[in-house]
């Protein structure tokens, strides 16, 4: 199966990842993987320990360098992963008009003050009391706009697995469906992301089968595929997983983006 793109990856300008640039688009050539998105975390939340992390002019200038060693042989996309875009949409605006970025990722990672990866938000709460209050907060956030793809949809699943040891989008369905009649709406293209898969013995697609058949009843066609990946083995892991359940979905198209202008490309 030809992957046309691994559009969620990070490099040492994340907090959260020590490779560099360079070792993740050798990962990327190796693979033949045509076009390669950079998108490391922009977060600004006052608890977030990585908050203020990025540093656009250095990474810009390590991009420059990338695609000049690859021209020809690797497509370089400039992205970024805002971190609550709704909250923050004053420095998302200021950030976004600081550089010609291909497409940017919006993820949600905190409801509130709570942190989406803290145990603590599971144990202190019913599966139906968590996801509800992720969804609610990500239909605000698609609401809003000003993103270009929606990050890892039902994040929450990477705790909730462990903590819970099940997760049925069905039984979410009703809280669900808003989020997705914004991506609609908006052109928000959604983020298949592989993580999970690799993460955890149980793990799903972000999101799986189920959720995209509903995107595609609520007229939605924007996908990208995303590995999350942190190191360079990890780089379009899974992929293939994710385009046949786009396939499988009924979904025809995945978006390629250059200077935030969507294209459907048909799924080979």
């Amino acid at each position: 199966m030809n992957l046309p793109h691994d559009y969620h990856t990070h490099t040492n300008f994340s907090c959260d990842c020590r490779f560099s640039m360079r070792e993740m688009c050798a990962s990327a050539r190796a693979q033949n993987l045509p076009e390669l998105g950079i998108t490391e975390h922009y977060d600004l939340h006052p608890l977030e320990a990585c908050r203020n992390w990025f540093r656009l002019d250095e990474w810009a200038a390590e991009l420059a360098r990338c695609r000049r060693f690859y021209a020809g042989r690797l497509t370089l996309r400039a992205g970024i992963e805002l971190g609550e875009p709704h909250i923050f949409q004053k420095e998302r605006q200021a950030m976004l008009a600081r550089y010609p970025f291909d497409y940017c990722l919006g993820s949600l990672h905190y409801v509130g003050d709570h942190n989406l990866f803290d145990d603590n938000f599971y144990q202190s709460r019913t599966p139906a009391e968590a996801f509800r209050l992720f969804f609610e907060e990500l239909e605000r956030m698609t609401a809003s706009g000003g993103f270009d793809i929606l990050s890892h949809f039902d994040l929450p699943a990477r705790r909730a697995l462990p903590v819970y040891g099940r997760y049925d989008p069905r039984e979410h369905e009703d809280c669900i469906r808003p989020v997705l009649k914004n991506c609609v709406e908006r052109g928000i293209a959604l983020d298949i992301n592989t993580a999970l898969l690799r993460k955890l013995p149980n793990g799903v697609l972000t999101p799986g089968v189920e959720i995209l058949r509903w995107y595609k009843e609520m007229g939605g066609e924007r996908i990208t595929l995303g590995s999350d990946s942190h190191q360079p083995e990890n780089i379009a892991a899974h992929l293939d997983v994710a385009l046949a359940a786009a396939k499988e979905a009924g979904l025809k198209y995945v978006t390629m983006f250059e200077q935030r202008q969507a294209k459907l490309v048909p799924i080979q």
